[in-house]
């Protein structure tokens, strides 16, 4: 299949260069997202007649099938790939024929597409992290109701500094916690916005509903601003920068309960489930999962 790019060139890219170029390897994670975009697409021409509805149905049956193909690992791809958007492309061409399947970029730039997966994709991914944290937070809260009037050694330098409430030292983690859930929401917002019908940079010529596009792919708005929609990452720049904060929040609690298990402080005993032994001292039990 003819390079979406490839327009008005006449000779073939150096296989280098492809190889180079290509993002393949790593945006094939983004598959499910590019389809689900590509079918909202292409029935959102439909529904504004810049294509007939039986191409339509065509195409999205087509996209139907390269998504199964992709889910079970049936789908081939060739190394003139050079990433998701063309094989899922060349997949469908391949299916239906170019007349038709090449119908589905109608009205679409590679940029507003890739913006696109990246938003659905990270929308996702935040959702499951907040899911997980919502959890996190009540088990925090949990333990710190059920010592509620435990005392407990607070520590600096580790060593023993001052006596707190165990609750008080459960709930300093329920805090950060919160913030990040906090930080994450925030995020999500700023990810919520749907960029089709940007272009490349400054939209399309077609009339196309972005409207119905943003509810079709469960987006609360569209974005304002063409250039700034497919230029700028710094939802997923932030995306990362909350996630590494979580992260050195949950790697100080999985510090502290390091530290608790050892027989130096003792305060609690891991569960089976979760340690490790070792194969020549058989009295370790070693906290590797946390």
């Amino acid at each position: 299949m003819k390079k979406l790019w490839g327009s008005r060139f006449t000779q073939e890219t150096e296989k280098r260069a492809l190889s180079f170029t290509s993002s393949l390897s790593f945006d094939k994670r983004l598959y499910r997202y590019d389809i689900l975009g590509s079918i909202a697409h292409v029935r959102m021409l439909a529904s504004c007649g810049i294509i007939s509805e039986g191409d339509g149905e065509v195409i999205v049956a087509a996209l139907e099938e390269v998504e199964k193909e992709m889910f079970h690992d049936q789908f081939s791809y060739l190394e003139s790939d050079e990433d998701i958007h063309t094989a899922i492309e060349r997949g469908v061409v391949e299916k239906v024929g170019s007349e038709i399947g090449g119908k589905l970029h109608t009205a679409r730039s590679r940029n507003d597409q890739v913006a696109l997966d990246l938003r659905m994709y990270l929308k996702d991914e935040q959702a499951k992290i907040m899911a997980f944290l919502g959890e996190l937070i009540e088990v925090v809260l949990s333990l710190a109701h059920h010592n509620l009037d435990l005392l407990f050694p607070g520590y600096t330098h580790l060593q023993r500094a001052q006596p707190v409430l165990l609750s008080h030292h459960f709930m300093a983690y329920g805090e950060m916690l919160r913030r990040d859930y906090e930080r994450l929401e925030i995020n999500f917002e700023h990810t919520d916005h749907m960029p089709l019908g940007s272009g490349a940079l400054a939209g399309v010529s077609y009339p196309v509903d972005r409207e119905m596009l943003a509810r079709e792919l469960k987006f609360s708005r569209i974005t304002r601003n063409s250039m700034d929609a497919v230029s700028d990452r710094d939802f997923a720049l932030e995306f990362l920068s909350n996630a590494s904060i979580l992260m050195v929040h949950l790697s100080r609690l999985a510090e502290e309960m390091i530290l608790w298990s050892t027989s130096e402080f003792g305060f609690i005993e891991l569960s089976d489930r979760y340690a490790t032994g070792s194969s020549m001292m058989p009295q370790k039990k070693n906290p590797d999962i946390w």
